[in-house]
């Protein structure tokens, strides 16, 4: 069979029917790639457990941080915070063979290929504001008037930067410093745990909450780098939406009382190169 590329996130391992879901996961081939958008879980011991065992499956696994496995949580025994944690996230996914932000983009080139994969970390700045609002502190007014504040602002963070914004900014730097190295004659398929335009927010219950899912400054990144598609999670809202003719898939699973009134019996993995976007 063909290789294909395929995608997931939002796995919460920390759930046990979540946890069944991952144990199940299985390739269409021996040869196919699997993309991993984030928040496996908040443990190291569970992220190693979730990414260990796809990565016995799958020829490649290629992981993007989400914001859940940043979190510092009392009952982790791993306690390190902001930039060394994810330092160590990257560690331990290059100890199970697994494919990082931090690693030369590897080239797909089965169906729909070849593409640059190009998993992301870029968190957020506070810029998706809501309405009316103008500058940071106007808009987490507005969100916690309206009973909306990210679980982030207690787990989630930023040392040594002075703030999530400053470590937004160098995160954005350094993407886009490796982005422009990835050859010009391929497509790119762009990953990342918070989407990279805004759009996907639209739909939110709560959209104060898009403070928390992403920024501005990634708004044209689809087409600058070339994106055949461009894979996200966080929100768990699964849905494909286009913009600017490119396809923007979020492959979320999510938690158990989200994803068991749809149904659903296995987790989804996501055909990212499909034949509609086929060039």
């Amino acid at each position: 069979m063909t290789p294909r590329l395929l995608a997931t996130s939002d796995l919460h391992v920390t759930y046990q029917q979540n946890r069944d879901f991952v144990s199940a996961i299985r390739p269409h081939s021996p040869d196919d790639w699997l993309i991993v958008a984030g928040d496996v879980a908040e443990k190291f011991a569970d992220v190693e457990w979730a990414l260990g065992a796809l990565r016995k499956r799958f020829r490649k696994v290629v992981w993007s941080p989400g914001n859940h496995e940043l979190w510092t949580v009392k009952d982790d025994p791993a306690q390190s915070r902001g930039e060394v944690r994810y330092k160590q996230l990257v560690e331990l996914c290059r100890s199970l063979d697994v494919l990082t932000p931090e690693d030369e983009y590897a080239v797909f080139e089965g169906a729909g290929g070849p593409v640059a994969v190009a998993p992301l970390f870029t968190l957020y700045d506070y810029t998706f504001r809501p309405v009316g609002t103008t500058d940071k502190t106007s808009a987490l007014t507005a969100a916690q008037d309206a009973g909306v504040v990210c679980t982030d602002e207690y787990f989630l963070h930023f040392d040594p930067y002075p703030s999530r914004e400053a470590w937004c900014a160098a995160r954005l730097e350094e993407s886009e410093r490796r982005l422009r190295s990835v050859d010009e004659s391929l497509r790119t398929v762009l990953i990342n745990h918070w989407p990279l335009v805004r759009d996907p927010t639209f739909v939110l219950r709560y959209p104060e909450f898009a403070l928390w899912c992403g920024t501005e400054h990634t708004a044209d990144w689809h087409l600058k780098y070339r994106a055949a598609v461009m894979v996200y999670g966080h929100l768990h809202i699964p849905r494909t939406i286009r913009k600017d003719g490119v396809r923007f898939d979020e492959v979320s699973l999510g938690y158990p009382r989200e994803w068991q009134p749809r149904g659903w019996t296995r987790a989804p993995l996501l055909d990212v190169l499909r034949e509609d976007d086929a060039r």
